[in-house]
């Protein structure tokens, strides 16, 4: 008899139809199992900590507007988790409404106020009178649209959610930006990070030591002089004191290569707070280039000369 495999849960930000969503439909693993939404980035994450959930699907960045402070913030002050995997999911939105709707129909619109400061361009040239009413989330818009608690004739939203509501798409692509795009992490309980591909990135939290003239760049110069690229260097306020900030950062590479692991203990020993997130693939899969003198091998040749004279053998 074959043993019946447990179902996995991922949490994401719900209801059905979000770009979070959209994200967890690329995980290949995610596919067949159970689907939990969530309200919040904390609730997500409390279903991971306390076993609820297998993984959580969090945005965690966005082309238009930065760092996700809700997600940075959590990560940085809640020990046990890590981001196995990243996903790129493209932003726009559609204009929905209830079948039969045109769009002179159109008075007003029920929209996040994210999403509707990302529509501006296409709202100021077809419809230039509308009124805007907020929503609570995407998909909200769409609810309170339909169920009429929000007096509003059509709705901003992500173009999945014509898969769950009967609503009519009056415009598609109506994003002020055609490049927008949202990314997000997988997020477990700790483990062992995936193994390397070559086209891997590593996220981690670091707090200065104390503020001086130079303490940034001290602190990427550990970076530098192992020849890892940071394609991402954010600042958040630890909350603490005024002026003290602690600094996201995603370097290219993985923990289990030598330059990368180098860097980490330099960074350790330089900083009073290091929190480590993660080691896992690239959404873009594009294979990290580094300079030969930054080779694996070159490192630990340099590590076994050192033992060698701390040995007292002859060198070669």
């Amino acid at each position: 008899m074959n043993a019946v495999t447990e179902r996995r849960t991922y949490s994401y930000l719900g209801p059905a139809g979000t770009f979070t969503e959209a994200a967890l439909e690329q995980v290949a693993e995610a596919r067949g199992q159970n689907w939990h939404p969530v309200h919040n980035v904390g609730e997500a994450f409390a279903d991971v900590l306390e076993g609820r959930s297998d993984a959580a699907m969090i945005a965690i960045e966005n082309s238009i507007e930065g760092g996700v402070s809700t997600t940075q913030d959590a990560l940085a002050t809640l020990p046990g988790l890590r981001i196995v995997g990243e996903y790129l999911v493209k932003v726009n939105f559609v204009l929905v409404a209830p079948p039969g709707t045109t769009l002179d129909d159109v008075q007003v619109i029920a929209a996040h106020p994210v999403a509707y400061a990302q529509c501006q361009g296409w709202l100021g040239e077809h419809l230039p009178s509308h009124s805007h009413v907020p929503a609570a989330s995407n998909v909200a818009s769409v609810i309170g649209m339909l169920d009429g608690t929000l007096p509003a004739q059509a709705a901003i939203a992500p173009p999945g959610i014509v898969r769950h509501y009967d609503v009519d798409v009056l415009a598609s692509e109506i994003g002020d930006n055609a490049q927008a795009v949202t990314r997000f992490v997988l997020v477990t309980r700790v483990g062992t990070p995936p193994a390397p591909t070559g086209a891997d990135k590593t996220s981690l939290i670091v707090e200065l030591p104390h503020d001086h003239p130079g303490s940034l760049l001290e602190m990427l110069e550990q970076f530098s002089t192992r020849g890892i690229n940071l394609s991402l260097i954010e600042s958040r306020p630890i909350g603490d004191e005024l002026g003290r900030y602690r600094f996201v950062i995603d370097a290219d590479g993985h923990i289990e290569h030598e330059r990368m692991a180098d860097a980490l203990l330099g960074i350790r020993r330089f900083s009073p707070r290091v929190v480590f997130l993660g080691s896992y693939p690239r959404a873009d899969r594009q294979i990290v280039q580094y300079p030969e003198r930054y080779a694996d091998e070159i490192f630990v040749e340099a590590r076994d000369w050192l033992r060698g004279i701390l040995s007292g053998e002859p060198e070669a």
